[in-house]
């Protein structure tokens, strides 16, 4: 009996001490969602840019693609292999 006296405070203290460190924490939990909150915002921006200017990247990319195949077209029609040191037209 005289144990469970005795170790009562004990328990009580580590109690208290740890609801203390759980209220120090709180202000940093807190800090710490806002962080998240905006880094999700940032994120949700950047998603938005990212899908409206996906067809125009993948329009310009077919347009190169063209441009080169007419190259390619061009330079077989006239059998000419190029080459780094092939001269310069343009």
């Amino acid at each position: 009996m005289l144990d469970l006296v005795l170790a009562l405070p004990r328990r009580l203290l580590g109690a208290v001490r740890t609801a203390g460190a759980a209220v120090v924490a709180l202000p940093r939990i807190s800090s710490t969602l806002d962080e998240l909150r905006e880094t999700a915002k940032q994120l949700e921006k950047l998603a938005t840019f990212a899908v409206q200017e996906l067809p125009e990247v993948i329009y310009q990319l077919e347009a190169i693609r063209a441009e080169l195949t007419a190259i390619e077209r061009r330079l077989q029609e006239n059998d000419r292999t190029v080459t780094p040191g092939s001269p310069r037209t343009g």
